[in-house]
Parts: structure tokens; C-alpha cells; sequence
């Protein structure tokens, strides 16, 4: 357990941050299967904007790698790309 008064407020300060990462990077998730779900390019296109800042935003928070999140939008414009 933490002695300090200090080290008990990091402690639940990092579980809130920790919540709040998972809510965002399982949502981003959910909207990488809509988009890969979509067959309407006009629609794929809306959604891959909406998901490219969501992992931008990722990226930004270091919740994922700033790669992880380059190789995620890139295999998703190529897919979209190939809608037609």
C-alpha cells in the first residue's frame, strides 16, 4: 500500500485515466468494424474521417503507438479506396 499522501492520489488518478482509455479505445474499435462493415463509399468515407481522428486523438494521448495508429488509417484508406 502507498505511504505517501501523494502516491494515494496518483494511485487514483491513474485508475480514472486507465478507465477513460479503454472507454475511448474500445469505441474507436467499435467504429473500425462499422467502417469495415460498410459497403456505401459515401458512408465508408464519413465514418473513416470520424475514425481517423479517433485514432488520431489516440495517438496524441499515447493510449496507442502514434505507428500503430499510421497503420490503422492507412490499411482503412486503402479499403475505402477499393470501395466502389
Amino acid at each position: 500500500m502507498a505511504n505517501h499522501k501523494s502516491a494515494l492520489k496518483r494511485i487514483r488518478a491513474n485508475e480514472a485515466k486507465r478507465l477513460r482509455n479503454r472507454y475511448q479505445a474500445k469505441t474507436t474499435r467499435t467504429f473500425i468494424k462499422r467502417l469495415k462493415a460498410a459497403t456505401d463509399k459515401v458512408e465508408a468515407l464519413e465514418l473513416f474521417k470520424k475514425v481517423s481522428s479517433m485514432l488520431d486523438k489516440l495517438a496524441k494521448k499515447n493510449v496507442i503507438h502514434k505507428n500503430n495508429a499510421s497503420n490503422k488509417k492507412s490499411k482503412l484508406a486503402k479499403f475505402v479506396n477499393a470501395l466502389g
